[in-house]
């Protein structure tokens, strides 16, 4: 199909004959034809209007590196070129200029948490440059960062420690109280726009972003912050007065690591989400080696207890190992320390 009308054909210079217009005819007239070689064999090219040729390896004109492609057989994307004519890029920026356009683009690297930024010129589906953008648009980076953590998820994101515990105390007390907004990964990534765009401004690297637990209380608000605190709170206080963290993400449910004398005196087991969800407690030695894991402490000092603490006494003798321990003091401190 004929394209628009460039500029007049000027007579060929001193030197040339006619036949060399023949390029510049066969480009006016199919400007969506003109192909750029895509591989070292001539055999690939890619054309201005988008589709892929496929040009006999052997031709003589498989080396040029621009093709003003005349005639093709075959509707597919690999149709075979059955005429064209070589011609260069400075005719080709004569004849189109007008239509060569600026892009710039954006890209997300996995691997560095980054995005890099590259400009050019480019003719139709044909780049014509490419370099690297020193003054990108920082919302197209920003709209780029945004998309990498909803294409390749929220792992990418550098979420501290508290922010991630909060995550899953408040998808736990969610479980509870269907009031609380769910911060699980399907809900965070739906809301990206609302939490995570705002943070991203004036950032170039995801490792670079922060402001998570702020954001996240924002989306909590107030009474659902006091019920998560209330449904899970951050720690196990124990007898001896010990604070533990509570592991909300542990598969059993909701667990504590605590000493066994941090335990004595207890006679009920510790609960959460309003005493409805037993605590898992991993029961250790004064080593921290496991000794015992309980959801029924009153159970455990009533049965294998008097095994268990036969054999610490031996291992540990300066540490207390009473029968009933559900009615001993609790301790942190050594018979010696404590005497």
């Amino acid at each position: 199909m004929p394209g628009k009308t460039g500029p007049p054909l000027t007579p060929p210079a001193s030197g040339r004959g006619i036949s060399e217009a023949i390029p510049l005819a066969l480009a006016l007239a199919f400007p969506d034809r003109l192909s750029r070689r895509r591989d070292s064999s001539g055999e690939q090219w890619q054309s201005v209007g988008g589709r892929g040729f496929r040009l006999d390896p052997t031709s003589p004109l498989a080396r040029s590196e621009w093709l003003a492609v005349g005639e093709v057989a075959g509707a597919a994307a690999g149709a075979r070129i059955l005429s064209a004519a070589a011609l260069d890029l400075d005719e080709i920026e004569a004849l189109f200029g007008d239509r060569i356009q600026a892009w710039s683009e954006v890209r997300f690297d996995p691997s560095t948490a980054a995005i890099s930024a590259t400009k050019g010129r480019r003719l139709g589906a044909i780049r014509l440059s490419s370099a690297p953008d020193p003054k990108p648009d920082q919302a197209a980076i920003e709209a780029g960062l945004g998309e990498a953590v909803r294409r390749h998820g929220l792992a990418l994101l550098p979420w501290p420690e508290s922010t991630e515990a909060l995550r899953h105390r408040a998808v736990f007390a969610a479980m509870h109280d269907t009031s609380i907004p769910a911060l699980d990964d399907a809900a965070l990534l739906a809301g990206l726009d609302e939490w995570l765009a705002p943070l991203l401004h004036g950032k170039r690297r995801l490792d670079a972003v922060d402001g998570f637990r702020a954001a996240l209380v924002g989306l909590l608000g107030y009474e659902a912050t006091r019920a998560i605190d209330r449904l899970a709170p951050t720690h196990f206080t124990s007898p001896a007065g010990s604070a533990h963290a509570i592991d909300y993400a542990a598969p059993g449910g909701p667990a504590v690591e605590v000493r066994a004398q941090a335990l004595y005196g207890l006679k009920a087991h510790p609960m959460v989400a309003g005493g409805r969800v037993p605590l898992t407690l991993a029961i250790t030695s004064p080593a921290h080696r496991p000794i015992q894991t309980s959801r029924d402490l009153p159970a455990f000092w009533a049965g294998s207890w008097r095994e268990v603490a036969k054999e610490m006494r031996g291992r540990y003798p300066r540490h207390p190992w009473p029968d009933d321990p559900a009615a001993a003091p609790p301790t942190l401190r050594t018979k010696r320390a404590s005497s």
